[in-house]
């Protein structure tokens, strides 16, 4: 995606989040000394969709598909950049809306047209000078919603799965959980977030999750908390299952960031968080939600929480 915000990004419109060029277009550099040839710059549309063709592909080896793909295998254009290709569609999306390009063109999610080759910075909606193009880019946005959400689009309320069948290790940050009470978010822009101001026993933190595999679990806490504080006791619990534990050993680095930035960010500072072992809590298999709550605050807080980690041992 783009940056993250409003700087230099070679005279493109949008930036991250944005479904304009500049939201949605990266570069990919790809070398492999004695089988690619060196120096090709590939001008051809392609995505992110096309790496596991290309990659299967340059590597000889089967590519399972479940279910159709719609990438395409980049390497006629890697060994041979001028080698023919086929017109076609890169679509982009974010929730319920959609944009597409083609190699001249893209119409935003707003149905505003842009020529990309005369005007790279998209100032220009042209719809009204090209109603036949912009009516033909319109269908392929209806048919591919129509493809990939026949009932419509629907938010993703899945829960987070714990313990899937081939990994050892789950993670749960805190940018994914829902903090209950007077527990804040160091951003409301999620990435490095943490939780800070955890003062009551009536506060919570929790996660919409599904155990995949019934089994123990060891879980380790990464947070941070002032000399002053320590002592606070925490249960961790699912469904009829807990574990409690207690913070023990201080730890409150300072803030890393601020010194470096040029601009105020809206994002989260980060910090150096440490592990702690909370211990084992049998976990039955089925949905539920998983709850971080102190039992005990002998100082001003409980701690800063950054992630949780349960790592199935039986």
């Amino acid at each position: 995606n783009g940056p993250n915000g409003v700087r230099w990004n070679d005279d493109m419109k949008g930036k991250k989040g944005s479904l304009d060029e500049g939201g949605v277009r990266s570069p990919f550099v790809i070398r492999w000394p004695g089988h690619l040839p060196a120096g090709q710059d590939v001008n051809q549309i392609a995505g992110a969709i096309d790496l596991l063709p290309t990659l299967t592909d340059l590597a000889g080896i089967p590519r399972p598909e479940p279910k159709p793909i719609d990438g395409v295998s980049l390497k006629p254009l890697m060994m041979n950049s001028k080698a023919d290709w086929p017109e076609r569609m890169i679509f982009s999306s974010l929730r319920n809306r959609v944009s597409v390009r083609t190699s001249q063109y893209r119409l935003s999610h707003k149905d505003e047209l842009y020529d990309m080759h005369a005007d790279p910075g998209q100032r220009k909606n042209i719809a009204k000078q090209k109603p036949e193009i912009a009516a033909q880019l319109k269908q392929a946005v209806a048919d591919w919603k129509q493809s990939v959400w026949p009932d419509g689009y629907q938010a993703d309320n899945r829960p987070f799965l714990i313990g899937y069948d081939g990994a050892r290790s789950t993670q749960l940050p805190a940018r994914d959980a829902v903090s209950h009470g007077d527990i804040k978010r160091s951003s409301r822009h999620p990435n490095c977030s943490y939780f800070y101001h955890w003062t009551n026993t009536s506060d919570s933190i929790t996660w919409n999750a599904e155990v995949d595999q019934a089994g123990v679990y060891e879980a380790i806490l990464y947070y941070t908390c002032p000399q002053a504080d320590i002592g606070s006791t925490v249960e961790l619990s699912f469904n009829d299952s807990k574990l409690e534990g207690k913070i023990t050993q201080p730890h409150d680095p300072p803030l890393v960031g601020q010194a470096q930035d040029r601009a105020v960010r809206s994002e989260s500072f980060v910090k150096d968080f440490i592990p702690m072992t909370l211990g084992k809590i049998t976990l039955p298999q089925g949905t539920g939600q998983l709850t971080l709550q102190a039992l005990e605050i002998p100082g001003s807080q409980v701690m800063d929480f950054r992630l949780l980690i349960l790592n199935r041992i039986e």
